[in-house]
């Protein structure tokens, strides 16, 4: 059983910073791939980063990129969304995603993750 929980939401003043860690389950972490996504009220969940394996680039939606930086820690089997310059628009409930392999392209797609966590939610106050 694949278990994937993420942590370190809150609330934050717009212009602040939160960090936020993904522990994912199962071996060679550092073969498959790790997104965040965010789903705001009322929105359709949307992709913000994905790494495809460690050593690979990161992608980022254009609204986060430059603020957002997604790292990866392989002997803790967890990814991390350091989050800087917060924007209301920002508020969302925020959820880390596992492959069942390694994505070769379509990574900003849900429907490519195999495990999601149950999400943890962002507020960015005005």
């Amino acid at each position: 059983q694949v278990e994937v929980v993420e942590s370190g939401g809150g609330l934050v003043p717009a212009g602040g910073s939160l960090r936020l860690s993904c522990k994912a389950s199962g071996d060679t972490f550092n073969t498959y791939t790790m997104a965040w996504f965010r789903q705001a009220p009322g929105k359709e969940r949307e992709f913000v980063a994905a790494n495809r394996r460690s050593g690979d680039m990161t992608y980022y939606s254009d609204s986060v990129k430059g603020r957002f930086t997604m790292s990866r820690d392989n002997a803790a089997n967890a990814v991390y969304l350091q989050m800087n310059s917060l924007e209301p628009d920002d508020t969302a409930v925020y959820y880390c995603a596992r492959a069942r392999r390694l994505i070769l392209s379509a990574l900003r797609l849900s429907s490519m993750y195999n495990y999601w966590g149950r999400g943890t939610q962002v507020t960015v106050s005005s």
